[in-house]
């Protein structure tokens, strides 16, 4: 997870207005891994499987975050989870 600092760097506003990929960053920061994964899990696109890849990945579950790698057209990052993290929202804010 990601610290506070630079959650609030990264993502100052909230969950409130965040796309759904960047709110369930958001989500996952703040310490609430199930809500983070239960907004991406139906959702499609490279971003999302990304993201379900990240969640996994931080769970321990390198199966299945390699999975979720491979459908992101990735693989499994030699990054520290708090890089892969700032990478993805730097990536989804564009």
């Amino acid at each position: 997870m990601p610290s506070e600092a630079l959650r609030r760097e990264m993502l100052p506003e909230g969950p409130e207005g965040l796309s759904e990929p960047l709110k369930a960053l958001w989500h996952e920061a703040a310490g609430d891994w199930e809500e983070a994964h239960r907004i991406v899990q139906d959702m499609p696109g490279r971003d999302a499987a990304w993201i379900h890849a990240y969640l996994h990945r931080k769970e321990g579950d390198v199966g299945n975050a390699d999975y979720w790698y491979a459908r992101a057209g990735r693989s499994r990052p030699a990054q520290t989870l708090e890089e892969e993290w700032a990478a993805l929202v730097a990536t989804l804010r564009g």
